[in-house]
């Protein structure tokens, strides 16, 4: 706070800066120069707030306290996570009028993450996406995993990444506030081999994105296949349908009725899953069939994996706002809130309903632990996994 003897300083020091000749201005002159001044600089302050990092705690569940990081940058963008799944709870961005809004779905207390929810936000692993029965076999040894989705595992098993409570601490980067998550996860916890040491540095740039990078390394061979599950939706209420979707695929991964590959990669062109040019998300997403309806599907990024590239591109036409999405992976689920029904009450009292809002997971495909022919997905002792998304948030006016 600035005290009213800084205050006098500062004007003082104004005045004299602006108006070396003051005594020859009228007291009316004076008085309107030093207004415009304080104007001027109330206006400069504004655009130059620092970029920031807060903690508080966020409540309490079985495995102990949680904290919740707020991030914000020199723009006035804000994102939060917390320690409970390395969770991204929310991302604050300017529409075309520079109005604010949460562009993500969640709730707005913890009780209601920890009673069970479709993955919000959360960090999602050891092994995102489906293994066929629950089964692998790695170097001969098998192993038995949850079946936790229909006859299928899932996102890491019954307490995957998503339901653990994460060691953080602000952390640098050169290009804004940052937060560092890590956790320990056992040898045999939820049936995966080996221990295997992970951090996930989320980082809220001064570009208005949101990047997420994740690191592990593990003393035994294990598979690993980390993404970030946020449902996203740019106009901040109702449902996704009028957005517009690119996603930089020519291919995506054919699956069976319980969503695991087939093996075979099929063209999108022509088919229901064309998004290799930009249209609306629900311009054939009753057509995609399944029970209940819509994307659920991985997409064959054209990049390969090879490099970090642009995945995907979003725009919402009353709202403006756009976000690209940046990766360095093979693939990227495209998820429509499918199972959505209702039955979940959000942030706001939103009752989040079918297709309220879309998922864009970064990762490897689905199953690969049983595909020989896909990217492998195996790290083993003295290798360091290393992958990285960015999420850029924009206005198209």
């Amino acid at each position: 706070m600035t005290t009213k003897k800084h205050s006098t300083l500062f004007a003082s020091s104004r005045e004299k800066l602006l108006f070396p000749h003051a005594s020859a201005l009228t007291s009316f002159t004076l008085l309107f120069a030093l207004a415009l001044s304080f104007s001027v600089a109330a206006i400069g302050g504004a655009q130059t707030q620092k970029a920031s990092i807060t903690k508080s705690d966020f409540g309490k569940v079985p495995d102990g306290v949680v904290e919740l990081y707020t991030l914000r940058n020199s723009h006035g963008m804000t994102a939060k996570i917390m320690t409970y799944g390395a969770i991204l709870t929310e991302v604050l961005t300017p529409d075309k009028d520079g109005k604010f809004g949460d562009v993500t779905l969640g709730f707005d207390n913890l009780a209601d993450y920890a009673k069970g929810h479709p993955f919000f936000g959360a960090t999602v692993g050891r092994v995102g996406n489906r293994i066929a029965k629950g089964k692998f076999t790695l170097d001969g040894k098998d192993y038995v995993l949850a079946v936790n989705n229909g006859p299928n595992h899932l996102h890491g098993g019954m307490k995957g990444f998503d339901k653990v409570i994460w060691k953080a601490e602000k952390t640098r980067r050169s290009d804004g506030v940052a937060v560092k998550f890590s956790y320990v996860s056992a040898d045999g916890e939820e049936g995966y081999p080996g221990n295997l040491n992970i951090s996930v540095i989320y980082t809220l740039t001064e570009k208005n994105s949101v990047r997420i990078e994740y690191a592990a390394a593990t003393d035994m061979a294990t598979p690993v296949n980390m993404t970030n599950h946020s449902y996203f939706n740019l106009a901040g209420k109702g449902g996704v349908d009028d957005h517009l979707m690119q996603i930089i695929a020519d291919r995506f991964v054919q699956v069976d009725d319980t969503l695991i590959p087939t093996g075979e990669l099929p063209a999108v062109k022509g088919t229901v899953m064309d998004f290799s040019t930009s249209h609306r998300i629900g311009d054939k997403i009753a057509e995609t069939g399944g029970d209940p309806h819509g994307y659920d599907h991985t997409y064959v990024l054209n990049s390969g994996g090879k490099k970090f590239a642009l995945a995907a591109s979003v725009s919402e036409p009353t709202t403006g706002r756009t976000l690209e999405v940046y990766t360095d992976q093979p693939g990227v689920q495209f998820y429509t809130g499918n199972f959505l029904d209702g039955a979940l009450t959000g942030k706001g009292g939103v009752v989040y309903k079918q297709h309220t809002g879309f998922c864009l997971e970064t990762q490897h495909f689905p199953d690969s632990v049983n595909h020989p022919r896909f990217p492998s997905v195996i790290l083993r002792p003295g290798e360091t996994y290393r992958t990285k998304t960015e999420f850029v948030f924009g206005v198209k006016k």
